[in-house]
């Protein structure tokens, strides 16, 4: 898989296979199938309800953690206060079972950032 490294040294692979709309039933083979087939960048949000599936494919795909690149979403309900949003990043991270995350995105920040709800 092609990666571009960026400014800090980080590895992004180019090409990211994401979860978005694949019902949650089907997430954990989609990914497995995904990491096969060459796939390194994984992106999924907590809002999809399928960062536990992700976890258990990442857990049982048998690639090293370093040499995976995974994003998720904060979901905009959780980011009025630094403990929501703290507290919903950890829960991403137990969701996955990870130790950490290599992107965490903000859904929708202009939304918070303007004060308009």
């Amino acid at each position: 898989m092609q990666a571009v490294t960026l400014n800090n040294g980080v590895e992004l692979p180019l090409l990211d296979f994401g979860v978005y709309q694949i019902p949650v039933d089907d997430t954990e083979r989609a990914v497995s199938e995904a990491l096969v087939v060459g796939y390194r960048l994984l992106d999924t949000a907590a809002a999809y309800g399928g960062e536990e599936a992700v976890g258990r494919a990442i857990s049982s795909g048998g690639i090293p953690r370093e040499d995976l690149f995974v994003t998720t979403t904060l979901w905009v309900q959780d980011t009025p206060a630094q403990d929501d949003t703290r507290r919903a990043y950890e829960t991403s991270l137990n969701e996955l079972g990870l130790d950490y995350l290599d992107l965490y995105l903000m859904h929708q920040p202009l939304v918070w950032h303007s004060g308009v709800r």
